[in-house]
């Protein structure tokens, strides 16, 4: 330990400027995706709410209190969608959910620039470049709270990098580290497991030549290839045939903008693809700039053979690995059993891979920390504008954090959304919010993801504690509510509706009102089951 941490400081001596953009790096990436959620309550991230509320499950699932466990049956290596779960449950342990949530969410969406500055520091170039990553933060999916998905991207290079670093020059711990990392990405998305599996094997055989090594890239893959076959025969699991969803769609190529950067609607919206379009661009013009920088300095001249394929392999990597998500894009249908949006999700990966084409840094560490600096500035820009929208949904939002004050622990509560205005965001962020008092106060709701079948957290089978069913897209349809068909079941409903909803409960009596804060109106039943 003694003679890693003199080393440490020999470098440091010798590179200060470097370590300095090292530093501001990290600092960056701490601004861009922490800020944002400082500045809200409840974030306006669409089906974050339901991964509240998964979190909750696993931390209270003992609780009686929330009575999750009379609800629910866990099924976590059925459904293995654990990382953000698991991580929030244990910094519940010490902090309130819904800063414990935001925490997970932040550290999740943080393996992007991560994963990026190890991929970068495989393909040997500086893992500064690993800034780059902090584009892909607040782009569509994590608006839509797809964090698993987006975590896992992060991870994806990761395990690229590490496969790099290992073909290189293999050691036991790169060699751990890639395992550990394929496992993770395996419990954070399942549906990325297999393309990060891909891209190792790709990745080794294609610096082969410069290398020559593979096995010790390959044995670090058995443990999550065995956890991944141990899943795949995991008796009572739902099979999917993906062959008969397949067909090629080119005519997509023209939707690709309204995936990429579509989080904000109005001027909101103009401002961040505004702000995207120039990281972008800038990113383009440091790369340019780093590409001519590299042949004025010499460093193409007296290359070997091995280091010449080196050079290549890794600049076609990128490449060839954007090329087959945007392949997964043409291909994929939109919905795939229940599951939805999915060829959608491609276009974020194609573009977050595409940026580790870009050369290797100078190595001056004044010409760094210039590099650095400008990529800070234009990431915190977007972070800030990010803020700035969250901010102004906390301010909306005070309506619903007063109303549920009211709602006690463990409500049976039946919610209904009728009004979506309020936000700047392009695709309502109001839809799941009830999901958060499950989440604080445990209890059970009108509608949940886990009936699916798709959740870590499933519905016990036959228990009265489980809510009646609902129609599909019940949540988004309101109007089809009924109280004596839909109502009977439950002891609180929440709405949100400018006029007042008291017709809905006119045909029930023993409902009453409790509470009016803003758009949302609160009822009760007088005596309750």
């Amino acid at each position: 330990m003694r003679p890693r941490l003199e080393k440490l400081r020999a470098s440091v001596r010798r590179e200060p400027l470097s370590w300095l953009a090292a530093a501001l790096a990290v600092a960056a990436s701490v601004y861009v995706i922490g800020y944002p959620f400082m500045v809200v309550r409840y974030p306006p991230m669409t089906d974050l709410p339901f991964h509240a509320s998964d979190v909750s499950i696993f931390r209270h699932y003992w609780d009686p209190t929330f009575g999750f466990d009379r609800q629910f049956t866990l099924q976590p290596f059925k459904v293995p969608y654990m990382s953000l779960y698991a991580l929030g449950a244990i910094l519940a342990l010490a902090l309130p959910m819904h800063v414990a949530v935001k925490a997970a969410a932040a550290i999740t969406l943080a393996m992007l620039p991560a994963g990026l500055a190890v991929l970068f520091h495989g393909m040997k170039k500086s893992p500064l470049w690993g800034l780059l990553g902090l584009s892909a933060v607040w782009m569509h999916l994590t608006h839509w709270g797809f964090v698993n998905f987006v975590g896992a991207i992060g991870l994806f290079a990761m395990c690229v990098g590490f496969a790099l670093l290992i073909v290189d020059r293999p050691t036991r711990g790169r060699q751990i580290g890639l395992a550990l990392c394929l496992i993770a990405v395996f419990f954070t998305h399942l549906f990325r497991y297999p393309f990060a599996l891909l891209a190792v094997f790709g990745s080794v055989v294609l610096v082969w030549p410069a290398t020559r090594r593979l096995w010790p890239a390959l044995w670090p893959t058995f443990p999550s290839v065995a956890i991944f076959l141990g899943w795949h025969f995991y008796p009572g699991k739902d099979k999917t045939d993906l062959g008969g969803h397949l067909a090629w769609t080119p005519e997509r190529l023209k939707e690709i903008g309204s995936y990429l950067v579509d989080g904000f609607a109005g001027a909101a919206g103009v401002e961040e693809k505004l702000l995207f379009n120039r990281f972008l661009d800038l990113a383009l013009v440091l790369g340019l700039s780093c590409a001519v920088w590299f042949v004025a300095q010499g460093r193409a001249r007296r290359r070997s053979f091995r280091e010449w394929w080196w050079g290549i392999a890794v600049t076609l990597l990128p490449f060839l690995l954007a090329g087959g998500f945007l392949f997964a894009f043409l291909m994929l249908p939109m919905r795939i059993g229940l599951w939805w949006y999915v060829y959608p999700r491609e276009l974020t990966p194609a573009l977050f891979i595409l940026l580790a084409a870009v050369p290797d840094m100078p190595r001056q560490g004044w010409v760094r920390l210039c590099l650095v600096t400008a990529l800070a500035v234009s990431a915190g820009r977007i972070g800030y504008h990010v803020a700035v929208q969250y901010h102004a949904f906390d301010q909306s939002t005070a309506d619903f954090q007063a109303v549920v004050r009211h709602i006690p622990k463990a409500p049976r509560l039946m919610y209904l959304v009728f009004a979506h205005d309020g936000s700047t965001r392009t695709i309502t962020p109001f839809i799941h919010l009830p999901a958060w008092v499950q989440a604080e106060k445990g209890g059970a709701l009108s509608f949940h993801f886990s009936v699916w079948n798709v959740n870590p957290a499933a519905y016990r089978v036959g228990s009265p504690d489980v809510p009646p069913p609902v129609p599909e897209r019940w949540e988004w349809q309101p109007h089809l509510f009924d109280v004596k068909r839909n109502g009977a079941w439950f002891d609180w409903f929440l709405v949100r509706r400018h006029d007042s909803p008291a017709h809905l409960f006119t045909a029930d009596p023993s409902i009453e009102a409790v509470a009016q804060h803003g758009s949302w109106w609160l009822y009760r039943r007088a005596a309750p089951r």
